[in-house]
């Protein structure tokens, strides 16, 4: 049914252009000779028609003047329009110069007609959106709620055209920092100054509403305009993605209100998207650990770069299920496997690796939770951390795959617990199995990311939901944080770059004071310190106050990426390697205290006891 209705509607618009033709090649005629045509030019005007008509018809198709509909039509037609209407004229004066016809047009007449043509086929176009979005959103717009627009952005004139056609909202003003702003109008929309005039527009206006616009400002500035607004009692929303909004995926009205991501926004990242489509494109892609925040993000950016077959592990099945039903919506092209497996297990490992033959491996596995690896769970931290990196780097090796790229972290820098001393293990592995040929390891330190499960956000939110309290562990303790696609991208930009032995770091900008990040979160949920309370807990076992990017003995090299740079660790005697796997095997009857006890004289850089008093930010990195 959607079909014939398409092809009868494409059939009435190039019935229209048909009929459209015909009037510009009369109407140039009539204007020529002031509407009393001679005899002999009105044979050879109508004479011309039997070129003209299948000429121009032809055009217009080959133009895609079809592809689009008339209710959406935009400047992008009316280029088609232009191009097709200029270009087939000129291909008109050569035909009928060439074809040394027996009837002559006058050379007006080639002015003349294309120029009425592109009034009649653009003007109808665009008369006819007109009448359509009057029918469906009509001319008042006075009932919808009073909402303030503030920041400035490319994306406004976007934003408030939709926004007009709203009959939930109604712009009253704009506000933008911008001082040449001041003053104008955008879209009939005045822009009455500054942000810091928020408190005078809200009580010109009585609004309740502030949709905030500002995602090339810094941190900064977002967070003093969603402060003002919190301060006000009104409502901070936040729009859609551009990207969404252009493709028709969601809609302006779907506004959210302001989340503590957004508030702790970062710049996009730029991708050398070429030669990762040369690196991933028609190949075999492994990732394990698939099921998790990383891993899951690691494979729909993947997707982007059309592998021919995208190889997710992960030991937990309803990871996996959650993740097969995410993936599925994403795409058809791409072939999508999903293994349930324990990286432990060489033999599944090698079942894997030697039948798909994935070019590169992206391993997030991991036991991340830092208390909870560090009692009770300490062997087996280790076994998955460190003796599965070493099953799954030497069984890639084995396979000759091309790349292996380790998900490290920031704790594993200088560790004071277990979780980030087995991720430097995991490191000093990859460096240890390193050679000059074969496969080449890569590591890719980072923090912490945003909304990733086990982070303080989703921890947050629910204690707010609930009432409160919000427990907070130090009130001085800070972390870094990105957004989980931000982390995924800038890995895969690593996997890319490497060539073999080197750890990455991210750039994590600066940190964040988690008392703040709580605070933060209360008052975009619309309470203040006095309803719902922060309490400290204490740092947990094996916690640090503040995260490092850099060992004391590190420094690091920049790279032709703004976002990473290399850390120079300190060079490693690849001959205990064999010794620290084996001392490895041997724990798993060993007493944690004496494993602990033991970790300190294989990895000098673990020092259980430490607590950081005060944030040492290298001045040689970032």
């Amino acid at each position: 049914m959607k079909k014939v209705s398409l092809n009868l509607r494409t059939f009435f618009a190039f019935a229209h252009d048909v009929l459209a033709i015909i009037f510009s090649w009369i109407a140039a005629y009539s204007l020529r000779f002031n509407f009393n045509i001679p005899e002999d030019q009105f044979f050879s005007m109508l004479n011309a028609l039997w070129i003209i008509i299948p000429l121009y018809s032809f055009s217009f198709g080959l133009f895609s003047l079809y592809r689009g509909t008339w209710r959406f039509v935009s400047l992008l037609e009316l280029k088609r329009i232009l191009f097709a209407v200029v270009l087939t004229s000129a291909a008109l004066i050569a035909i009928l110069y060439f074809l040394n016809l027996s009837f002559f047009v006058p050379r007006s007449i080639y002015i003349l007609n294309p120029l009425i043509q592109i009034c009649l086929l653009g003007g109808s176009r665009f008369i006819y959106r007109l009448i359509r979005e009057h029918q469906l959103y009509g001319t008042n717009l006075t009932h919808g709620k009073p909402v303030v627009v503030l920041g400035s952005s490319i994306e406004k004139i976007t934003i408030l055209r939709d926004l007009s056609r709203s009959k939930d909202w109604q712009v009253v003003s704009i506000l933008d920092d911008d001082p040449r702003m001041h003053g104008r109008e955008i879209l009939g929309i005045e822009v009455h100054g500054g942000i810091s005039l928020l408190p005078k527009i809200k009580e010109r206006f009585r609004i309740r509403h502030a949709i905030i616009l500002m995602p090339l400002a810094n941190q900064q500035d977002r967070r003093r305009a969603i402060s003002l607004a919190n301060k006000l009692k009104i409502q901070s929303l936040t729009v859609p993605h551009i990207d969404d909004l252009m493709t028709g995926r969601v809609s302006v009205t779907q506004m959210r209100p302001v989340e503590v991501e957004d508030l702790l926004g970062r710049e996009s990242v730029s991708l050398d998207n070429k030669s990762l489509k040369e690196l991933i494109a028609k190949r075999s892609v492994m990732v394990t650990g698939a099921g998790g925040s990383i891993g899951s993000e690691l494979c729909r950016q993947l997707i982007k770069f059309k592998p021919s077959i995208l190889i997710c592990f992960d030991i937990s099945e309803y990871a996996l299920y959650k993740l097969e039903n995410d993936l599925s919506a994403l795409t058809n092209k791409v072939r999508l496997i999903y293994f349930v497996g324990d990286v432990k297990k060489e033999a599944r490992v090698k079942y894997i690796l030697d039948l798909y033959k994935p070019s590169i491996v992206f391993h997030a596995a991991a036991y991340k939770h830092v208390p909870m690896m560090e009692n009770y769970n300490v062997s087996e931290a280790f076994n998955n951390n460190v003796l599965g990196t070493y099953n799954l780097a030497q069984a890639c090796q084995n396979a000759q795959i091309e790349k292996f790229v380790l998900i490290s972290t920031d704790k594993a820098v200088n560790p004071t617990n277990i979780m980030g001393a087995t991720k430097r293990l995991a490191e000093i592995v990859c460096q240890g199995l390193q050679t000059a040929s074969g496969t080449k390891f890569i590591m890719v330190r980072f923090g912490n990311v945003l909304g990733s499960s086990g982070s303080v956000i989703p921890k947050f939110r629910e204690q707010i939901k609930s009432g409160g309290p919000v427990t907070v562990t130090h009130p001085e303790i800070t972390r870094y944080f990105m957004s989980i696609p931000e982390a995924a991208q800038l890995v895969m930009q690593a996997g890319l770059m490497g060539q073999g032995g080197e750890i990455f770091l991210l750039d994590m900008g600066e940190p964040i004071k988690i008392h703040d990040l709580a605070t933060d979160m209360i008052k975009l949920s619309g309470f203040d310190d006095n309803e719902i309370k922060i309490i400290f807990t204490g740092l947990r076992p094996g916690e640090k106050l503040y995260e490092e990017l850099l060992a004391n003995d590190e420094t690091s090299l920049p790279t032709k990426h703004s976002k990473l740079r290399i850390a120079k660790a300190k060079p490693f005697n690849k001959k205990s390697l064999p010794s620290i796997i084996n001392w490895i095997k041997s724990i798993d009857s060993k007493d944690e205290k004496l494993i602990k006890k033991e970790l300190k004289k294989r990895l000098k850089e673990y020092s259980p006891s430490k607590q950081l008093t005060r944030f040492r930010r290298p001045s040689n990195i970032l």
